[in-house]
């Protein structure tokens, strides 16, 4: 009871400070617009619990790219153009560099890991470490392990169809055996790895975590001391309840690769190097938290984005046909028959390019991306930005922007290309985050990602099922809401494209 009157005193004294220092700003600089807001609340009730993107976005197109809400003493700057968050994130780095705190990511154990981690110095330690590992030039050595698990995940696709919603499985082991090995030095063989399956806890329990930043917890963090079924405080309940198996995340792959050092089988991975870095001068715990917490971002930052990007272009497939076949026949015209797709045809390849970047841009894996957090007051387009705010890049909003992207919401590979053969539309560099922030993974997942579409554009025919009554089981565009906005399962069929691709992949396998 004394910490949650404690919390009430906190949020009190929040509110105070929050409509002070509106106050004080400079007149006749005024806050970007937004819908209207009820006293004391602001916009806690019109602020959906899920779907937040698609309410911003349409909000833009009554207050603008730039739109202003608050909350309980909270101010939120919602950026729904590229523009904008070029602009702010990008080219003003240093002052939107910083996280909000999110009372939700806390309680669940995330830390420190690098994605949540507020600007300083622990955040360019885990950013300069993970730069080390999977910059430009460096993700290039992991292409043998994604061309391996690329030819793998083809063969567990031709062979292991027979309830046509397989794929799922499937799909989920290539993006996390990729990060494991990666991260961790460990080669998944089954479902049944220990790592495989602590894995799969953690981004179910993740992925039901509600909107990034803006679950009402987060707003009101005295609902953290609430049961579940109190109004508003569901997630933290849930929160609370993910920890041990997060912390557990943490701690776990340091210890196998700890006993695996030990009787000297343990293979080469982020985890290995850098615990024989220090091996004369010994860790200490502070930087035994950073290994264990870059070595948890590695897995969490990579396998779920690159799972459901890969589940979105599955569905795709099955809804375009004809994008499949003209993907199929760049294929066939440049790689041959006679052999499987390499990671050095990606540039011959623009129409299998443009599929990859359609499905990032036509439903981003996160939409809101990971809130911001300014640093300092700051003014844009004649509009006052407090210090503080909470600056939430709309990546949905941007995706769907039709000054840039014609026809929005129409799945269209074409767009990329060159005129006369497309429109020479931006790739969607959203995606991946803006500024000092973005995803410093990008090029591992962007390889992993054309691995695996390229494999199976070239070995597999991807259709609809036909269902008992003899017509077509169209699936459904529908998300989970969480960390990452994951396609619900639907069913298909997948079989090899022919005997002779059938052979290609059996014999890469062997």
């Amino acid at each position: 009871m004394q910490s949650l009157t404690l919390a009430l005193a906190s949020s009190a004294v929040g509110l105070l400070l929050f409509y002070a220092r509106l106050k004080r700003r400079s007149p006749g600089t005024p806050l970007p617009p937004g819908p209207p807001a009820e006293p004391f609340i602001g916009h806690l009730r019109v602020i959906p619990a899920s779907g937040q993107a698609k309410t911003f976005h349409e909000w833009s197109k009554i207050y603008g790219d730039v739109v202003h809400l608050h909350s309980l003493g909270r101010n939120i700057i919602v950026l729904n153009s590229q523009k904008a968050a070029t602009e702010l994130l990008d080219k003003r780095g240093a002052n939107y560099s910083d996280r909000p705190r999110m009372v939700i990511i806390e309680l669940m154990g995330w830390w420190p890991t690098l994605v949540w981690l507020p600007y300083g110095k622990l955040f360019l330690k885990h950013r300069t470490m993970l730069q080390h590992y999977f910059g430009p030039r460096a993700a290039l050595s992991y292409l043998p392990t994604q061309t391996r698990q690329a030819h793998l995940l083809a063969k567990n696709l031709m062979v292991d169809t027979g309830k046509h919603i397989e794929h799922t499985s499937h799909l989920s082991r290539y993006a996390k055996a990729i990060v494991v090995e990666t991260a961790f030095g460990q080669q998944v063989q089954s479902d049944d790895d220990p790592l495989m399956k602590m894995g799969k806890a953690v981004s179910e329990s993740s992925n039901n975590a509600g909107p990034i930043g803006n679950t009402p917890v987060d707003f009101l963090p005295w609902l953290r001391y609430f049961p579940s079924w109190f109004p508003g405080a569901y997630y933290g309940a849930r929160a609370k309840e993910m920890y041990p198996l997060i912390r557990r995340f943490h701690d776990y792959p340091v210890e196998l690769v700890q006993e695996q050092m030990a009787d000297g089988t343990a293979k080469p991975s982020f985890l290995l190097s850098e615990l024989e870095r220090p091996r004369a001068r010994g860790i200490d715990e502070a930087e035994m938290a950073i290994i264990k917490g870059v070595g948890a971002e590695i897995y969490a930052a990579g396998a779920d984005t690159t799972f459901t990007t890969l589940h979105l272009f599955l569905l795709t497939m099955v809804l375009h046909p004809d994008c499949l076949r003209q993907a199929q026949d760049e294929i066939d015209g440049v790689v041959g028959l006679d052999r499987l797709p390499e990671y050095d045809d990606r540039p011959s390849l623009p129409y299998l390019e443009g599929i990859l970047q359609e499905t990032l841009r036509w439903q981003p894996a996160i939409e809101l991306g990971i809130p911001h957090r300014s640093l300092e007051d700051d003014v844009y387009n004649g509009m006052f930005i407090p210090k503080g705010s909470t600056v939430i890049a709309n990546t949905r909003a941007m995706t769907l922007d039709p000054t840039v992207y014609a026809d929005p919401l129409k799945y269209d590979p074409t767009r990329f290309l060159p005129k006369p053969s497309g429109r020479g539309e931006p790739y969607p560099s959203a995606t991946w985050g803006f500024g000092r922030r973005i995803c410093p993974g990008r090029h591992l997942a962007s390889a992993s990602l054309w691995m695996a579409m390229a494999t199976m554009v070239a070995t597999l025919n991807i259709s609809m099922m036909i269902g008992p009554d003899g017509t077509r089981v169209v699936p459904k565009v529908e998300f989970t809401i969480g960390l990452t906005q994951e396609q619900v399962p639907f069913p298909c069929v997948i079989k090899p494209r022919s005997e002779r691709a059938k052979s290609l992949i059996l014999s890469a396998c062997t």
